[in-house]
């Protein structure tokens, strides 16, 4: 019984101190993991991840376009969280963006600054502009530290809040795939990717990262219309898994769409 207090009052004492806002929304959030303890995790899954779906060639156009606004993209944010004084958020990141062949309509990013784009999500993005929505979308994840709030649910409910490091020897396939799942590298697990609270909170933050690096934040509308009629039934649209209603997604968009082109200098 004695142990079982104990165990609760540290849970309690580290969801107290856990707590940190989101940029933007000023959210509460619950983080249990240190960032350069996932930072760390990171480099070593995206290095294994590029060896099984290894990247296009830098010298394919595609793959230039993409690297091209995720370096855009990653100057806004920096220069964002500069303005706001939370530079410390982005300690560790060492951007890479790269185009994998997959015929999935999806893109992530890991912390660290560690983003895959597949290839299958160009035919519904169509434009820079589009691309730039959707980089600036799974970017605003990681800088919101989404992955390692979920990442602290799970290990909350499947290991008992253990530490990430003990987790790792004890359990670390669970472990393993509880990192890869938060992230949205798989989806074996069987559980949601991102709440809709955390898909809002992205849209935002993207919106506003889009605008700063001289996309108009406008194109958002377009791209997300196309991602309504591409995702009539495909298993393959992994972006569509969890967000918001499509309806729903456009009206809150649109509302916040004047905060968002403060941000808007056109390139």
């Amino acid at each position: 019984m004695r142990r079982r207090h104990y165990t609760l009052g540290l849970i309690l004492t580290l969801l107290f101190v856990a707590c940190e806002k989101v940029p933007i929304t000023g959210r509460k959030q619950m983080n249990l993991i240190s960032e350069s303890e996932l930072i760390g995790m990171s480099l070593t899954n995206y290095k294994n991840f590029l060896i099984k779906t290894p990247a296009v060639a830098v010298a394919d156009a595609n793959a230039q376009l993409v690297k091209k606004v995720g370096n855009n993209i990653s100057k806004a944010v920096t220069a964002f969280m500069a303005q706001k004084g939370l530079s410390s958020r982005l300690t560790g990141y060492q951007w890479e963006f790269n185009l994998v062949k997959e015929n999935t309509v999806n893109a992530w990013c890991m912390p660290g600054g560690k983003v895959v784009v597949y290839s299958g999500l160009l035919a519904v993005t169509q434009t820079e502009s589009a691309l730039a929505c959707v980089m600036g979308h799974e970017i605003a994840h990681a800088v919101a530290r989404h992955g390692n709030e979920r990442m602290s649910q799970s290990l909350l409910v499947q290991v008992g809040g253990t530490a990430l490091q003990v987790a790792l020897s004890q359990k670390p396939q669970l472990t393993q795939d509880i990192f890869l799942q938060s992230f949205g590298v798989t989806s074996q697990l069987g559980m949601l990717k991102y709440s809709r609270t955390h898909e809002s909170e992205a849209d935002k933050m993207g919106l506003v990262f889009m605008a700063m690096a001289g996309y108009d934040p406008n194109d958002a509308i377009a791209f997300w219309e196309r991602m309504a009629k591409t995702g009539g039934g495909n298993q393959t649209l992994e972006l569509l898994n969890t967000h918001p209603s499509d309806e729903k997604r456009i009206a809150d968009i649109k509302k916040f769409l004047p905060e968002a082109l403060k941000y808007y200098k056109k390139k």
